[in-house]
């Protein structure tokens, strides 16, 4: 993708934690992080999580989205961030970062972490656990109010029959879901925002 104008594709432009799980995943090979449009929408939606809120992401990878929620937050100490990896030397080495006191880590698959860790108002579905499979958990996670984002959902970016047929399913059942008001963007790899209805 090229940086447009007006963007932070500019990677001199990035905030320091974001620049440096960019190079992270460059050194490990890791090429499954969120496109910056992604992380900037992560980043605004997180300052707008109420006082004593919650942050649920699925899918920690090298800490990228994780970089962008913790920006977005800024200096409010008053949010809980969780964040789930499955790959236990993955998170092992995301973990050694520097990150705030109020940033948890859980290992394990998401679609069976996200059951024993209670309610959320911003849940980041960027891993298959919790998106193509456990995505009723995932949204019985959301409080009244709470929003669900997945992106990676322009098909037309993906060669994989199967991971279309997949993806598919989860637009499918994101709208066909009574819980949820659902807007689609096309947006960078395509985002769905998916709401909790009061």
């Amino acid at each position: 993708m090229t940086p447009r104008e007006g963007t932070v594709e500019d990677q001199s432009e990035l905030p320091v934690m974001v620049e440096a799980a960019r190079q992270r995943a460059g050194e490990a090979g890791f090429t499954f992080s969120s496109e910056t449009e992604v992380g900037t929408l992560l980043g605004a939606l997180a300052q707008a999580v109420p006082s004593g809120g919650r942050i649920l992401e699925l899918g920690t990878g090298v800490g990228y989205g994780l970089a962008w929620l913790v920006h977005g937050l800024g200096d409010r100490r008053d949010v809980t961030v969780v964040t789930v990896e499955s790959d236990e030397a993955r998170q092992r080495r995301t973990m050694a970062e520097s990150w705030p006191d109020f940033v948890r880590f859980e290992l394990g698959d998401g679609a069976v972490v996200v059951r024993t860790l209670g309610t959320f108002d911003l849940i980041f579905a960027d891993a298959p656990g919790g998106k193509t499979t456990g995505l009723d958990d995932t949204v019985s996670a959301l409080r009244p109010g709470g929003i669900l984002v997945v992106d990676d959902m322009d098909l037309s970016r993906h060669d994989d029959p199967d991971l279309r047929r997949q993806l598919a399913e989860v637009r499918r059942r994101l709208h066909a879901d009574t819980r949820l008001v659902v807007a689609e963007l096309a947006y960078s790899s395509g985002v769905i925002l998916a709401v909790r209805a009061h």
